[in-house]
């Protein structure tokens, strides 16, 4: 199924959409002091690290918490003494009147279904990593999102440090010159054994197998795949997406590119003998209208730093190069190299937190996940655009997902951004999205 097309008249008003969304109003306003009640959907691993950032703000309340796995649930609900109610299908936390968001930390297949649901309750959502697990989800997500006047903030967390607002603002500035060539890296060595084998067996008797896979084909139960193994399985995730979407945005928001003109991803299982689906070694290159590469390597047979800086990304200026980290971006100078005056082009700069006010020093030593789930329940109540809306989100999942489908082709792909379509390989446009296993599907 290719992506629904996008009219030229319709992405030029997107922006005017979008800044107009701020003045619109919750279907329920939300008083200054009342307390915004949350409903989690997938309490293991990430979701109890979200319940951890929450935590920290007192007009948050834990409401409901729900998962597949009746063990996984109980220990979460321990937490609570049992007091929240609990939930093992989705649907029935979402029929809860009493919530005002939800926030989702389950796998990427399930991320669309869940969201658009969400929306449609009249619930905001929270929802992590990468957004959708196809083009065509995240699209829709953004539309319903729209449609419903929901407030929708993507887990990519960085959005709220103010080290990369300030490295964005300065490189969008033109501070490190014209940006041409831009890298990140996940970096882990795996080999030998790497996420192991399983054979194909029977579910644990407290795991929902069924639901677990929900729109994904039925298939035998493994342990390589769930709980957390699933992100090297290409039908539920993929590591481009799961860890790249984070470097990739980054990159994304301080260049200020929408979207890459073409893709071209090349990589495979070289050196690591598991059960995984997707490569031990990738690498992409991204080509932006802008005239900038941006390029991602995902290496796991090996693990020693990609970059000659500390840092998560680099940025390659013809006056500097800045390395990206959680807690300071560092600016070496750049000097002429042939034929060119080889004396530096800048002086070496740092961007660090700066001195917190003490009036607001609570909010200042929260981390970065915790000032992301802040700036959410803070939009609740204004309306306004939270920092990584869904449409930032979308734009930057779909940079991983195009990963995807050039390594699934083994071709370079242009992409049309307004139209949200591969226009050199038409068949490609087919791995834009797939279809659900009934009963699911997007509303």
């Amino acid at each position: 199924m290719g992506a629904p097309k996008i009219s030229r008249r319709r992405f030029a008003q997107a922006g005017a959409a979008t800044a107009a969304w701020g003045v619109l109003r919750s279907q329920r306003v939300l008083g200054a002091n009342e307390r915004i009640r949350l409903g989690f959907i997938g309490v293991a691993n990430r979701g109890g690290q979200l319940l951890d950032a929450f935590a920290p703000h007192a007009d948050a309340e834990v409401a409901a918490l729900c998962d597949v796995s009746r063990s996984t649930l109980e220990r979460a609900s321990r937490r609570f003494d049992g007091k929240v109610p609990c939930y093992g299908d989705f649907r029935e936390l979402l029929d809860k009147k009493d919530l005002d968001a939800v926030v989702i930390a389950t796998p990427d297949h399930w991320h669309a279904i869940q969201t658009i649901a969400a929306c449609n309750a009249g619930k905001d959502v929270y929802v992590e990593k990468p957004l959708s697990i196809t083009v065509v989800e995240g699209r829709r997500m953004v539309e319903a999102a729209r449609r419903t006047r929901r407030i929708v903030q993507v887990g990519i967390h960085r959005r709220s440090s103010a080290v990369y607002a300030k490295a964005a603002e300065m490189v969008q500035a033109n501070k490190l010159g014209k940006v041409t060539v831009s890298r990140c890296y996940h970096l882990s060595n795996m080999y030998p054994a790497g996420i192991g084998k399983a054979p194909p067996g029977d579910p644990p008797p407290d795991l929902n197998w069924d639901l677990w896979l929900g729109p994904r084909p039925l298939r035998p139960f493994q342990a390589t795949i769930a709980p957390y193994k699933f992100r090297w399985w290409d039908l539920y995730s993929s590591q481009v997406a799961n860890q790249g979407v984070h470097f990739i945005d980054a990159i994304r928001w301080m260049t200020g590119d929408l979207a890459p003109a073409s893709i071209c991803a090349m990589g495979g299982r070289f050196a690591i003998d598991d059960d995984r689906l997707i490569p031990d070694t990738l690498e992409v290159t991204y080509q932006c209208p802008s005239g900038r590469l941006l390029i991602f390597g995902q290496y796991e047979a090996n693990g020693n730093p990609a970059l000659p800086q500390s840092g998560y990304c680099e940025l390659r200026g013809t006056q500097g190069t800045a390395y990206v980290g959680e807690e300071i971006v560092k600016i070496i100078p750049e000097r002429g190299g042939q034929f060119q005056d080889r004396a530096p082009r800048m002086q070496p700069m740092e961007i660090k937190p700066e001195t917190a006010d003490p009036s607001d020093r609570r909010r200042a030593n929260l981390s970065i996940t915790a000032q992301h789930t802040r700036n959410f329940l803070d939009c609740m109540r204004s309306r306004a655009l939270p920092h990584c809306d869904v449409e930032i989100g979308h734009r930057s999942t779909t940079f991983s997902l195009l990963a995807n489908i050039s390594l699934a082709t083994k071709m370079r792909l242009e992409w049309d951004a307004q139209r949200e379509q591969i226009t050199n390989c038409p068949e490609a446009n087919a791995l834009l999205h797939y279809e659900y296993r009934k009963p699911w599907k997007l509303e």
